[in-house]
């Protein structure tokens, strides 16, 4: 699957410069999802941060560190540069978590219009995409993520799957982003 040709944008430049990662519909036998040889009834990927954006609390799911299980639970963050940004603790159980093992899905909160991240989460250092990220943040959430005093994660994605309820099966999109 080829996947985004372009660079993924740095922090203070526009995603929308960029090109879009293909897009092709998912796996799902038994769910009547084609595939997509014309390419008609895929989502733009334009279509996720059109979701993800406005969203309020989204679901990020982390494996437990020392159970190897699942570990849900709803966070405030922000979709910028084709990535989903989120503050927790370092020892909440999600912090625990991504610190073993930084695989990780983000879910928006609209299972009419689902978006779902899966991708890898890495601790945010750099001053600049911080600030960006706190002003996101400050605009959103009338708060500055950074006056908590613990970390701030960006999630990369490596796929992305985006499914409207009303006309599924002909709209399930699945784009990969894992060369990025």
């Amino acid at each position: 699957m080829p996947a985004r040709s372009a660079k993924r944008p740095v922090a203070g430049t526009s995603a929308n410069s960029q090109s879009a990662p293909q897009a092709d519909r998912p796996f799902a036998p038994g769910y009547g999802i084609v595939g997509p040889e014309d390419g008609k009834g895929l989502l733009p990927w334009s279509w996720v941060a059109k979701r993800m954006s406005p969203c309020r609390t989204f679901w990020v799911a982390t494996i437990h560190a020392s159970q190897a299980r699942p570990h849900v639970m709803p966070v405030w963050g922000v979709w910028l540069d084709d990535a989903f940004f989120f503050s927790t603790g370092r020892k909440s159980r999600k912090g625990q978590n991504l610190a073993v093992n930084p695989a990780c899905t983000v879910v928006n909160d609209d299972g009419e219009e689902a978006v779902i991240v899966e991708g890898s989460a890495e601790e945010l250092k750099d001053a600049t995409a911080l600030e960006r990220v706190a002003a996101a943040y400050l605009k959103k959430y009338k708060m500055d993520p950074r006056s908590m005093g613990e970390p701030i994660f960006r999630v990369r994605p490596k796929t992305v799957f985006g499914l409207i309820e009303k006309s599924f099966p002909k709209s399930a999109t699945r784009w990969k982003l894992e060369n990025l």
